[in-house]
Parts: structure tokens; C-alpha cells; sequence
């Protein structure tokens, strides 16, 4: 399909793109990409304060598999979606606030959910925050609600957990779902 500019509201199935025409010289600058993944790049604000905010697509096009004890790499968590499907009970260890800011790009106040699936697995699975990660302290004083790290097999094995930055090296660790 062709680049074409609107002045009113737009729908696509492939994403879209917002941007500002330079009324003197007619240079085209894309402000916002916005899709399965979504970046802004030009923002003015008045009255508004910005995070780097992380979006991903709720349908996770890519996900990727843990089915043993490991640590996940940053590309891995940065998928927002890892399935598990072993016999054993299976340990994942977050990647470092160093290494999973890095691959996001995080600054304070940037956030990503993080589901585990373990609806194909047949024992638990156990989340591990690793170093400049560290349990909210929802998930410190409701352990059992916030704080469950460990994801139940079968049919009830779905978890969603919200990481936090708190700055571009360190992050927050709730589950939320």
C-alpha cells in the first residue's frame, strides 16, 4: 500500500505512522510508529511529563521457550511472552536490570509485562529476579498474591508480572496477573 497522509482518524490491520509536513519546505517527518511495536520520536509536550514506555502487542507475535532451569536473556524477557512446557519444575532467572535495560532501551519509568506460560507444562515454574532486580514492595508485602513467583501447570498456568525501571539499570518486579 502507498504512503498516504489523513487529516482525520485512521485504521489499519499493519500499523500506522504519524507525521508532521513542513508547510514551507514539505519535508515529511515521521513523529510516532505505532504497531505491534511503537516508538515516538518527536514529542512536544506542554504540561505533560514523558516516560520511555514500552508497548508491545498483546497478541505476542514472537514468543520464546524455556523448558528448563536457565537464566532468560535480555531477548528473551524483552519478548514479553515465554512458554515453558516441561515435566520438571523449572527455575527462569531474570536477566540483569544492566543487560534488560540495555535491550529495551529503558530509562526510569519505562515498563514491560512479562507473561510466563506454562499452560503445556507438568510442573511449576519459578520466576528469579537476578541482580539490580528487586521484588516491589507490593510483591514483598503480599507474597502471596504479588510476590507468587511460581506458576502453576495445566489450565491455570498463565502469569502476567510488570517490570518497572526505575532507572536505565535497575528495575521493579510485580506480578500482576
Amino acid at each position: 500500500m502507498a504512503n498516504t497522509t489523513f487529516t482525520g482518524p485512521v485504521r489499519s490491520q499493519n500499523g500506522f505512522q504519524s507525521i508532521t509536513k513542513s508547510a514551507t519546505t514539505g519535508a515529511v517527518t515521521v513523529d510516532a510508529t505505532f504497531g505491534a511495536t511503537t516508538s515516538v520520536t518527536n514529542l512536544t509536550t506542554t504540561n505533560l511529563t514523558t516516560t520511555n514506555l514500552v508497548f508491545t502487542d498483546q497478541n505476542h507475535p514472537s514468543t520464546v521457550a524455556i523448558n528448563a532451569t536457565a537464566t532468560a536473556t535480555a531477548a528473551q524477557v524483552a519478548t514479553g511472552y515465554i512458554t515453558s512446557t516441561s515435566a520438571a519444575a523449572t527455575i527462569i532467572t531474570l536477566p540483569t536490570g544492566t543487560l534488560l535495560g540495555a535491550a529495551l532501551g529503558a530509562t526510569k519509568g519505562t515498563v514491560l509485562d512479562l507473561y510466563i506460560d506454562n499452560t503445556g507444562g507438568a510442573s511449576t515454574v519459578t520466576i528469579a529476579v537476578a541482580t539490580n532486580g528487586i521484588l516491589s514492595t507490593a510483591a514483598a508485602d503480599s507474597a502471596a498474591s504479588f510476590g507468587d513467583l511460581t506458576v502453576a501447570s495445566g489450565v491455570t498456568g498463565l502469569a502476567r508480572f510488570t517490570i518497572m525501571f526505575s532507572s536505565a539499570t535497575a528495575y521493579v518486579f510485580t506480578r500482576t496477573a
